[in-house]
């Protein structure tokens, strides 16, 4: 093995004060736990809509909802997909699910008709809770198309060709689309439900078993099915939380969307934990919600993706806010710029702020900053593996493990990794090996201290010429210009040198997009970069085809540069 690759496969024990108290334990197990413990204490509080539970009512509204799956006949393992935003049914939902061994699949609620037909087919769901409306999205009416037999069918009795497992609809709202029933009809047919078969059904479930199907982000290509157990989430949920320092004093502001794994596991899940309170300022992300609701609430803790952070801080109201309760959060779900870290830091006051890494198929967190670290350490790297995970660094195309300072693939493995894609035994042996390694497809390399850095994802490499070229070292180099708010770098195909570099930059406010200031970007580049690495299209856009946790998208802008400039890929056979 060579010179220090051996350290990387140690665990990292330092930060652990004995063994996690949820090891062990089931979701419902620890909601029960924490709610005895801290029964009178804040647990959802939605400012806007003027909702706010202690855990005890928070634990009692859960139950209720057990019972009226119970009263459905939903059975343990069986999959409930939930299509809504940030609404507070969700979260009773997605612990009520727990409590009953039933598997919660989570519906990004971007989805279309077309995306929706294929997470309930692929998924097997035997029921799905939605919302109506939002903004000009009519959930309803995209149900519809996706599975026009529902209008014709009684509530409970859904008979589906592309949906044959697929049996209740319940609509968050008062009112339903034909065939559904409601959340409030749900809760009342709950009501003949013996409790005690609650308890039983959560004593039944083991920590090993499924409860959580999340579907990947669709970067590229349809989103795979990962599968996750009681104790990857509460794991995970668990050495999050340790990382920031959470006890129950805090309270956490939570703008990200409760579908992803960074508003269920490291938001809602890691505040029963630790007895936090979740603060939830809106249905989708909205900075001047955010904000507010950090200063009405006094959140200790703020999550979001860095373009939600940029937005904060652009926003009007920001210099009028008082957001000294701030300590600590998260910034993750796509590479975080090092001048946004710093800005966050110093002007929002986050002082602990954190940097975590991972995907979906980890639980999803590989690697975390602590507030402890040094500022450097937490504006430049991605932190260090969670206790008890073990992460290396190979060669993508020959397999053996680097050492320090080379970069390369970043596997890990330990209680992080998924239990695999649902449905899909082929895409599962792809991407976790036969020694339990799950290869994430990120660039990465490991620091002499026991620090990763991110430097780009594999399949985002450029080939300009023979040089090998990764856009985040660009994008990095990009954001130091004055006029630069954030930017894109991808290849795009070429005749003479096979792909070429292409940059996307979204400007800050008062710099004016020409020609000139391309120009003056080019120049930049070129004083500072090889000249391989100087783009050769530059182009000023507004806003980025992205993923509703703020990934870019960078094959639509590889197709929508295909498109604008004629280029047609480069055979390279």
């Amino acid at each position: 093995m060579p010179g220090g690759a051996d350290k990387q496969l140690s665990s990292d024990k330092a930060n652990v004060d004995g063994p996690p108290w949820v090891d062990g334990l089931t979701i419902g197990q620890v909601l029960r736990e924490t709610a005895a413990r801290c029964g009178e204490s804040d647990c959802l509080v939605f400012p806007a809509l003027g909702v706010r539970s202690s855990y005890r009512q928070f634990a009692d509204d859960v139950d209720r909802a057990a019972r009226g799956l119970i009263a459905l006949g939903i059975q343990p393992g069986e999959h409930v997909a939930i299509w809504a935003t940030n609404v507070p049914e969700w979260v009773v939902l997605q612990m009520a699910t727990a409590r009953i061994g039933a598997v919660l699949v989570t519906v990004n609620p971007a989805y279309r008709p077309f995306e929706l037909k294929y997470v309930l087919k692929q998924s097997d769901a035997v029921a799905l809770v939605l919302v109506r409306q939002f903004k000009t999205s009519n959930y309803f009416q995209m149900l519809a198309d996706a599975c026009p037999e529902l209008a014709e069918s009684q509530p409970g009795e859904l008979q589906s060709t592309n949906f044959p497992r697929l049996r209740n609809v319940i609509a968050i709202d008062d009112a339903t689309p034909p065939g559904a029933i409601t959340w409030q009809q749900l809760l009342a047919q709950g009501s003949d439900v013996d409790p005690g078969e609650v308890d039983r059904r959560c004593a039944a479930c083991r920590p090993s078993d499924p409860i959580n199907i999340q579907y990947t982000s669709g970067t590229t290509g349809f989103p795979k099915a990962a599968t996750l157990s009681h104790r990857n989430l509460l794991l995970n949920a668990f050495y999050i939380g340790q990382c920031q320092r959470f006890t129950e004093r805090d309270r956490i502001c939570i703008p990200v969307p409760f579908y992803h794994c960074f508003g269920c596991v490291l938001g809602t899940l890691c505040a029963v934990v630790y007895g936090a309170a979740m603060i939830v300022p809106a249905e989708t992300f909205r900075p001047d919600a955010t904000l507010a609701a950090i200063e009405a609430e006094r959140a200790t803790a703020l999550y979001g993706v860095p373009t939600m952070f940029i937005a904060e801080l652009a926003d009007p109201s920001f210099p009028t806010r008082n957001l000294s309760s701030l300590r600590t959060g998260i910034m993750s779900g796509s590479p975080c710029p090092i001048e946004i870290m710093r800005q966050v830091i110093d002007a929002m006051g986050a002082r602990e702020l954190t940097i975590a890494y991972g995907q979906t198929e980890a639980s999803p967190v590989i690697t975390q900053t602590r507030t402890d670290d040094p500022l450097e350490l937490r504006v430049e790297t991605v932190g260090r593996p969670l206790p008890d995970v073990q992460v290396k660094i190979i060669d993508p195309h020959g397999g053996e493990t680097l050492p320090d300072n080379r970069q390369g693939e970043l596997c890990a493995r330990g209680h992080v990794v998924m239990l695999g894609y649902y449905g899909d035994p082929a895409a599962t042996a792809h991407a976790i090996d036969a020694d339990g390694w799950l290869h994430t497809g990120d660039l990465a390399m490991r620091l002499p201290n026991g620090y990763y850095k991110i430097t780009g994802r594999i399949k985002d490499m450029v080939i300009r010429g023979g040089e090998n070229i990764y856009p985040r070292e660009i994008e990095e180099f990009l954001f130091t210009h004055p006029a630069v708010e954030q930017a894109a770098v991808v290849g795009v195909p070429d005749p003479k040198y096979v792909e070429e570099l292409c940059a996307w930059i979204r400007l800050k406010p008062g710099a004016v997009a020409c020609t000139d200031l391309a120009d003056a970007i080019r120049d930049f580049c070129r004083a500072n970069l090889a000249h391989y690495k100087v783009p050769r299209y530059f182009r000023f856009v507004e806003e980025f085809p992205q993923t509703v946790t703020g990934k870019i998208q960078k094959y639509k802008i590889r197709e929508a540069m295909m498109t604008e400039l004629g280029l047609r890929e480069i055979d390279t056979a």
